[in-house]
């Protein structure tokens, strides 16, 4: 308890240190107005610290789960506004140092008088630039969140069935229903889903954060998701309750078989390492679907291709549906070369990035090679969706919540 104590008291005292180097900054910026304004500003600039200092003291020490709405906007304000900070002190280090070496110079040559106060074009560069993420950061949550998107995509395939040109599939993935704190973002999004009028709707994992009590609230919501051939499901990283911390292990498996049967009571066809053979006039295409398979460390390999892909081998056009990308490149590509379609989520495109024409940019490219968008090789191609929800910043910026719709055209 003293520890912790003491690692709260270190933490505030950093916090404060970098709100005093940004307070020379503000000083610098505000000192052309009047007297009166600039003491509201420096007053109300404290003020804000106060306050943040007492939400991060009282959510800090209060238990991470269940998350409430207040928790998880509050904290997030938080650190996206000590992120912005810290960008104004990288500005205020460089002016720190130009003020340094004219100090210097001014010592070693007394005839050349050299000005030491701080650089107000530098300061104001910092405000200016601090601000760019903050807006983004903040816009992200209110707007960003719920902006849902629908994506089209045509695919044209040689091998696919004459019956199927012209076939239209539906990606969802990475719901995470414990980050919504009301039904209607869900309700919205099912509404623009059964919009598209699909043939078959699929989601490919992460259907919670950590517990299948999260989904209860929804349950009725996702249940609604129609499609003329069915709704496919496969499970991602966060439906197996790994990032809890369980009584027994018999309690986590519980967790999961109830998580497994939700996808029965909303009507899914949860693919466990298994496949299911689609018909129309005749024909057939083959859809693949795999447990959790992660080709990084830290991520349990739980699905087996080659036990679904059993079965399929005369299937003329096959779709797989696996959770995490990096199986494309660790197993698929390189033992499954008819696997016609790879449909992915995991990655969130980090919910942080730039997405505009000609440039596409997210940190979270860094560590996955496939992570947002339509990628080939060869005759396969793989599609990462960037999903429906978040976690974690309860918001999005650049890659907004994602519904995808598929074409498929016989070439």
């Amino acid at each position: 308890m003293m520890q912790r104590m003491m690692s709260f008291v270190i933490l505030i005292l950093l916090l404060f240190l970098v709100d005093l180097y940004v307070f020379q900054a503000l000083k610098t910026v505000i000192q052309s107005l009047n007297p009166v304004t600039q003491q509201y500003i420096k007053i109300g600039y404290w003020v804000l610290f106060a306050a943040a200092v007492i939400v991060f003291a009282i959510f800090a020490n209060t238990p991470r789960h269940p998350s409430t709405a207040l928790k998880v906007y509050s904290t997030n304000i938080f650190f996206i506004l000590y992120a912005s900070k810290l960008l104004i002190v990288f500005f205020l280090f460089a002016d720190d140092l130009i003020r340094l070496g004219k100090l210097t110079l001014g010592a070693l040559n007394t005839d050349v008088q050299y000005d030491p106060s701080r650089s107000k074009f530098l300061s104001q560069m910092g405000f200016l630039v601090a601000a760019v993420p903050f807006t983004a950061f903040i816009y992200g949550m209110v707007k960003g969140a719920y902006d849902y998107r629908v994506k089209r995509i045509t695919l044209k395939f040689p091998n696919l069935p004459a019956a199927f040109d012209g076939y239209k599939m539906l990606q969802i993935s990475d719901l995470h229903t414990g980050s919504f704190h009301s039904k209607e973002p869900l309700q919205e999004a099912v509404r623009l889903i059964n919009k598209q009028e699909a043939d078959l709707v699929f989601f490919t994992g992460d259907l919670v954060n950590n517990v299948e009590t999260e989904l209860h609230n929804h349950l009725d919501t996702l249940k609604e998701i129609t499609a003329k051939n069915g709704v496919f499901s496969v499970l991602g990283n966060h439906d197996y309750g790994d990032y809890v911390n369980w009584s027994s292990p018999e309690a986590k498996r519980t967790n999961l078989s109830k998580l497994i049967d939700s996808h029965g009571k909303m009507g899914w066809q949860i693919l466990m390492n298994e496949h299911r053979k689609i018909e129309k006039d005749g024909e057939h295409i083959a859809v693949l679907g795999v447990e959790n398979w992660g080709n990084r460390v830290g991520f349990p390999k739980y699905g087996d291709l080659g036990k679904a892909y059993a079965g399929t081998e005369q299937s003329p056009f096959k779709v797989l549906l696996s959770h995490d990308p990096s199986h494309w490149d660790g197993e698929i590509n390189q033992k499954y070369d008819d696997i016609d379609l790879t449909l992915s989520g995991h990655t969130h495109g980090m919910q942080f990035g730039v997405n505009v024409p000609g440039l596409k940019w997210s940190p979270v490219q860094y560590v996955y090679k496939q992570w947002a968008g339509l990628y080939q090789k060869g005759k396969q191609y793989l599609y990462v969706n960037t999903g429906l929800g978040f976690i974690g910043y309860p918001g999005r910026v650049g890659f907004l919540p994602e519904i995808t719709v598929f074409e498929l055209k016989k070439t």
